[in-house]
């Protein structure tokens, strides 16, 4: 089993938190991740609401079944059984020990607000993603910790970056090494969300809509929303379409970056950028192999940021310095694809460049960056495909894209 940089989370959450949340989409490890907590690190029981059993007695008696449940206790697939929020907030108001619920699903607590309200304060949340590339390849990643610092280190080729694009990090895809059945696997993949997940939290009442929002959420991947653009080539109202893209947040299917602005009376575009939560998807959902994205280096670059900026969404999970990530865009069209920002207000700008070298030129957008930020400017990184880390002087340097990981 390979291991999951978010097992010290959950341990460390487990021994001071009556309730955890281990929210994710589907396929990505989340069972697997709590049964091995519950036979190993966190002796506990495993329940499924997925059994129907289990399931009806939830539902149907709430308060019994928590009462008869032995802790600590793994409920997996929690989000199927809402009214269980308010029988598990009564028996942890009655006793506050750390560990008693360890809950998953595969809907974001937020989109559940039974479950928010009712065990806020109570209950810690952690996401679990596909696979970093860190994961994949045995090693704790430190980038964000590190730009916040000092140091850098080495690389990775082009050819092997493309293929880890490619296979993206849902498990289930990391054993399957024949492409014809990674496809397969999407397929069947998207067909069991949207036909099961998407009906059990909404009653959508264009429900065929979605595949063709999905595929056109993966061509407009990196790129900032226009709510009337998509709505306009989906023929659909724009609150039904702002309500289906919050429906495939919910999933962990799509993501949404604000954009990052400051109070210094500059002008900025404030419009969210749209990712798409895997790239394994995303490739699959622009039918693109890795040779046509080698060929296409334009379709690489949307790719390829998409990529960075989900392997820095899921490092936040762990990373000791607890950041959050934006983008940079002004109304002159300066920006920067990715934006950290801590807890002090500091910030790192990176931006990602799919070449095998770099300019000066492509330094602009982290430069208007820090003309804006000011003394909380720390560092500008553009993440690139070449081997070198040079220097561009001040706070600016160039880095392989492996730096993410190493």
């Amino acid at each position: 089993m390979i291991s999951r940089h978010a097992t010290r989370c959950l341990l460390d959450g487990l021994r001071d938190t009556p309730v955890l949340s281990l929210q994710g989409a589907r396929q990505t490890g989340k069972s697997t991740l709590v049964r091995a907590l519950a036979e190993q690190g966190h002796s506990a029981r495993y329940l499924t609401l997925d059994a129907a059993a289990a399931r009806a007695a939830a539902i149907g008696d709430p308060e019994g079944f928590v009462a008869g449940l032995d802790r600590p206790v793994v409920i997996d697939e929690a989000q199927r059984a809402p009214a269980l929020a308010l029988a598990i907030k009564t028996a942890v108001d009655a006793d506050r020990s750390p560990g008693q619920f360890l809950l998953t699903g595969s809907a974001s607590v937020l989109s559940l607000p039974k479950l928010a309200e009712s065990l806020a304060g109570r209950m810690e949340v952690h996401t679990l993603w596909p696979f970093s590339q860190g994961e994949l390849c045995g090693v704790q990643e430190t980038f964000i910790d590190r730009m916040f610092r000092v140091k850098f280190l080495t690389p990775d080729t082009e050819r092997t970056l493309v293929g880890r694009i490619c296979r993206g990090g849902y498990p289930e895809v990391q054993t399957r090494r024949n492409v014809a059945r990674r496809r397969a696997w999407f397929d069947s993949y998207l067909n069991a969300i949207l036909q099961r997940d998407v009906r059990d939290l909404a009653n959508v009442e264009r429900l065929s809509e979605m595949p063709r929002l999905l595929a056109l959420v993966a061509s407009r991947a990196g790129q900032l929303v226009n709510y009337a653009d998509l709505a306009r080539m989906l023929a659909i109202p724009q609150t039904t379409l702002k309500r289906y893209l919050a429906l495939m947040e919910a999933m962990f299917l799509v993501r949404l970056l604000p954009a990052w602005f400051s109070n210094l009376g500059k002008r900025l575009t404030k419009a969210p950028k749209l990712l798409l939560s895997d790239t394994g998807l995303l490739a699959h959902l622009l039918e693109v192999d890795t040779n046509r994205l080698r060929r296409d280096r334009t379709l690489l670059g949307h790719v390829l940021e998409n990529f960075v900026a989900m392997e820095l969404v899921k490092q936040l999970g762990w990373s000791e310095r607890r950041c959050r990530l934006f983008h940079f865009r002004t109304e002159a069209g300066a920006e920067v694809d990715l934006v950290l920002e801590d807890r002090a207000g500091r910030l790192v700008g990176v931006e990602v460049k799919c070449a095998a070298s770099l300019q000066k030129r492509d330094f602009r957008g982290l430069e208007a960056l820090a003309d804006i930020a000011g003394s909380r400017f720390v560092r500008g990184i553009v993440l690139y495909t070449g081997a070198a880390v040079v220097p561009f002087g001040g706070k600016l340097h160039a880095l392989p894209v492996s730096q993410l990981w190493v």
